[in-house]
């Protein structure tokens, strides 16, 4: 999916009202905030806080299109030089019975304006809102977030900066947002994320030449992108044509994450997975990895004499901090031509040699933590996280997925967001089953980049499908188990689409 800075969200709209009709465009716009809202709405009284500017336009276009069972209510800020779009709607929501209220001036009078309703829209600021919140929207703020009812949050919740994710004091949390024509940046990032709730993106016609124009900075994936991107094993596939990675992983202390690993390659499609540890750790690996095949590692000569025999390498997950390990795995990684990706202690041991990755097939995945000691610069602050990532790649030369609420995955040309993150995969384990599923993606032709995307995002939707099965208590090993479950059927075209 395309995602916009609101630069260039702003570009589009002005050249789209070059071509399109304005009024036609808030038309669309407000059926797409129509359908959502149905469904989301707990009865039938609506209340809307509509700003003076078209996103305050959007909201009177909503209502105005909502079926007159709902009995609507607009408390609207005077909008001093109104647009011919935010003009028709203001007529469309009169002649459609739409009370209109005087703007709240004060936090109490807020309060009252919500008082028993059963959706409340946040019409107050949109994408090309800059912090601070102006004053007189912070009373209005404060009662939406008081509010009981469900609260939909129209382009962006008012009081987050769409350009970086951050929130103003306050800011609107909402339990949904419907964002128009592209996603924006901000919303996909944290802090801001936690405020969107569940994001929905509405199609509302705008200038397809006006986006194509605008150079693409951010992605991110959807379902019908990602099933693109999905190997399909082919009708003629052998063991190893269907995917053969080695797993280079575990050890005495930590055998499971070796476990985890080969499992997340085999549950991702894999049909040889070979998984190479020390001897110590070879006991526990062969008791619970029955359609593997185990083998010692014992120097990198060995390990690239097995890989002979496969077509990429997952490594780190679980593996010694000792120099030892450290000599085999970076001897291996610098001689090895397979795809490669690498987590875990893999990152500790590339740490203080990352010039011998440049140029190499490689993805990283490290977790902020890991990023700190791996960047050399220390703990990420808030809203660095891009432009930490962006030169650290940049200096380097790998791809780098960056773990997080929002991980992001970035090649020296495109910044990806993944949207399908969890808190369901806040537990011990599940970081080694996105390694081997990441694997066995480049085990299968997809270069790092797309492994790494393609993997987060499936990562995500395993996650999802575990916590809806078992509500408590999900486990890594539960989210490889979910992987080939959680895999979308093909969606249908539509005008409205659920993000996340």
């Amino acid at each position: 999916m395309r995602v916009l800075t609101p630069e260039q969200m702003r570009s589009v709209d002005a050249a789209s009202l070059a071509e399109l009709d304005d009024v036609a465009l808030m038309r669309a716009a407000g059926q797409r905030i129509a359908e959502v809202a149905e469904r989301y709405a707990r009865g039938k009284r609506i209340v809307a806080f509509a700003g003076s500017g078209n996103n305050g336009g959007d909201a009177f276009a909503a209502l105005a299109v909502l079926p007159a069972r709902y009995k609507r209510f607009v408390y609207a800020d005077v909008a001093e030089k109104p647009s011919v779009a935010r003009r028709d709607s203001e007529k469309r929501a009169a002649k459609a019975g739409v009370a209109v209220r005087a703007f709240p001036k004060t936090r109490e009078e807020a309060r009252k304006a919500l008082e028993g309703c059963e959706l409340a829209l946040d019409g107050l600021l949109g994408t090309g809102a800059r912090l601070p919140v102006p004053q007189k929207y912070v009373d209005p703020i404060a009662a939406l977030n008081e509010c009981a009812a469900p609260v939909l949050a129209i382009d962006v919740p008012s009081g987050i900066d769409a350009t970086n994710g951050a929130l103003g004091e306050p800011a609107v949390d909402a339990d949904a947002t419907i964002t128009l024509g592209a996603l924006k940046i901000g919303l996909l990032l944290e802090p801001a994320r936690s405020n969107v709730g569940e994001l929905w993106l509405g199609e509302i016609g705008l200038s397809q030449a006006a986006l194509n124009k605008e150079h693409v900075e951010f992605a991110a994936l959807d379902d019908a992108e990602f099933l693109a991107l999905l190997p399909r094993r082919a009708q003629d596939s052998d063991k190893r044509k269907a995917g053969a990675p080695l797993i280079v992983a575990g050890s005495e202390q930590f055998p499971g994450a070796a476990v985890l690993c080969a499992l997340g390659a085999a549950r991702a499609g894999a049909g040889y997975v070979t998984v190479a540890a020390p001897q110590a750790a070879l006991p526990a690996l062969r008791m619970h990895l029955v359609e593997q095949v185990v083998v010692e590692m014992t120097s990198a000569e060995d390990l690239l004499d097995v890989a002979k025999r496969c077509s990429s390498a997952g490594i780190g997950p679980g593996l010694g901090l000792d120099d030892r390990t450290g000599e085999v795995i970076r001897e291996f990684v610098q001689r090895c031509e397979l795809p490669i990706v690498a987590d875990a202690s893999a990152l500790f041991h590339f740490a203080k040699n990352l010039e011998m990755l440049r140029g190499k097939r490689i993805a990283l995945t490290p977790h902020e933590g890991e990023f700190a000691r791996l960047s050399g610069q220390g703990t990420i602050k808030s809203g660095e996280r891009i432009a930490r990532l962006r030169e650290f790649v940049d200096r380097i030369g790998v791809t780098t997925l960056l773990k997080g609420d929002a991980t992001l995955i970035y090649d020296g040309k495109l910044m990806h967001v993944n949207t399908t993150g969890t808190p369901l995969l806040a537990t011990a384990g599940t970081g080694d089953v996105l390694t081997g599923m990441i694997a066995t993606l480049l085990s299968q032709g997809l270069d790092p980049v797309d492994a790494a995307r393609a993997g987060a995002y499936w990562h995500g939707l395993a996650a999802k499908k575990a916590g809806a099965q078992r509500p408590v208590g999900v486990i890594a090993r539960d989210v490889a188990d979910a992987l080939g479950s959680a895999i979308p059927s093909e969606p249908a075209a539509s005008e409205l689409v659920r993000v996340f």
